[in-house]
């Protein structure tokens, strides 16, 4: 069974002017142990389709089945905490916590242990690269290829399996950008999560195990 599944997904908004259909009928299916590029250009719907996987709202029309259960169907709460993590071009760490408490943000919020949550933490970090020295600062100490190193710490943390990723190196440079798919896709293919990139760059997009290319809303090659 596939860990996560789009059957004929479809997706409608409306704006002040128009029904927008960002997307307008995908199906795919994603295993755990693989690294997934999503690529296309601006306005193509490739960060709406993260979204849905994500569970920060439903499809109009068609399925997403986690493990077999669609998400219609699921605690939406319970599946973002647990089940999905994102990591964001932005990084998104709360610039007031020290890198420690920001990778334990979202297991507190799944009541893990305080200590049990410090320890898992600590672990997280180490295992993306992060030096002991470090893990009492804050965001604004460090560099971004080092947020985003949080930022994948916190994403593991919880358990999740599937970590979403929307432009993860979009703000970084090369040699960090490079950094940070070394640990993507060693996650993918040595620890098992299924990771599903979002990028607008080929090159690191070729070292993903399968490439989905969207142009309006639709899928027009996969690989």
């Amino acid at each position: 069974m596939a860990l996560l599944e789009l059957k004929d997904v479809k997706y409608s908004y409306k704006n002040e002017y128009q029904t927008v259909d960002a997307v307008k009928g995908i199906s795919y299916t994603f295993d755990a142990g693989k690294m997934y590029a999503i690529v296309g250009k601006s306005g193509s719907g490739k960060t709406t389709l993260l979204s849905l996987m994500a569970g920060l709202d439903l499809p109009t029309s068609g399925e997403i089945l986690y493990e077999g259960k669609p998400t219609s169907k699921i605690n939406l709460n319970k599946y973002r905490r647990e089940k999905v993590a994102v990591v964001y071009q932005n990084f998104m760490l709360f610039p007031l916590l020290t890198l420690t408490e920001n990778v334990m943000f979202p297991m507190e919020q799944v009541h893990v242990p305080l200590s049990k949550a410090k320890a898992r933490a600590k672990e997280m970090m180490k295992k993306v690269g992060l030096e002991e020295s470090q893990f009492k600062r804050f965001p604004a100490m460090i560099s971004g290829g080092e947020k985003q190193r949080v930022a994948i710490a916190r994403a593991i943390g919880t358990g999740a399996k599937v970590i979403l990723a929307d432009e993860p190196t979009g703000n970084l440079d090369s040699a960090n950008g490079n950094n940070i798919m070394d640990i993507l896709t060693k996650l993918a293919r040595e620890d098992n999560y299924c990771v599903i990139m979002v990028t607008h760059d080929e090159s690191f997009a070729r070292r993903a195990d399968e490439i989905l290319r969207i142009s309006d809303g639709l899928l027009v090659e996969d690989q």
